[in-house]
């Protein structure tokens, strides 16, 4: 997450305490011991890692932007593939993760280029489900800069599945949204595939 994210994430925090408390009961129900060495300061280690993990719930958008719009007379494609991303299921606050592919067909305007993965990061650090966090993305940038067209298309591999139930560790789930012209016009949105392929 990029500094001043984290920052402003830090300003508006999670429930510190509340965390630390709901740690220790966690702990106590599984059988462990909340004393054991190795234990002592797990509830506030895991305070300050959930105010990292949970920081996009805190991001001002308007923020986020911080006027890095530009006007460009550019009508071509657009495009950010393999933005890393880590997030947590909301069903059994597992982690997932993976890669996001996010493309634009600008309108007079363009994004900073930085403010892309920082979009994905915002969504992306809340308890979330891959086709909304898919969504949010493409939504966000279509209502805020009104290109003529968003495409996302999100691959996420998810600890939920992985460690637990099927054990399916290889299996890759990919998401997409299309909105505009990546949704009407066939062959702009085969040229978007083909680029993150």
């Amino acid at each position: 997450m990029g500094k001043d994210m984290a920052e402003q994430a830090k300003n508006q925090n999670t429930n510190q305490d509340e965390i630390r408390n709901a740690t220790e009961m966690m702990l106590n129900a599984i059988g462990e011991d909340v004393n054991r060495e190795g234990l002592l300061r797990t509830p506030d280690r895991v305070a300050r890692a959930y105010e990292e993990i949970f920081s996009g719930y805190f991001i001002d958008k308007d923020a986020l932007i911080n006027e890095a719009l530009f006007e460009v007379e550019y009508d071509q494609m657009v495009l950010v593939k393999d933005i890393k991303f880590y997030s947590m299921c909301e069903h059994h606050i597992l982690p997932f993760f993976g890669k996001a592919h996010v493309a634009y067909l600008p309108k007079g305007k363009v994004l900073g280029l930085s403010k892309i993965p920082r979009i994905v990061e915002m969504f992306a650090h809340r308890l979330q489900v891959q086709e909304r966090l898919t969504q949010q993305i493409a939504t966000f940038i279509q209502d805020t800069i009104h290109p003529l067209g968003v495409a996302v298309v999100i691959e996420g591999q998810h600890l939920c599945m992985m460690m637990r139930g099927v054990r399916k560790e290889e299996a890759i789930m990919t998401t997409s949204a299309m909105l505009g012209g990546f949704r009407t016009h066939l062959e702009t949105r085969l040229e978007f595939l083909n680029r993150i392929s």
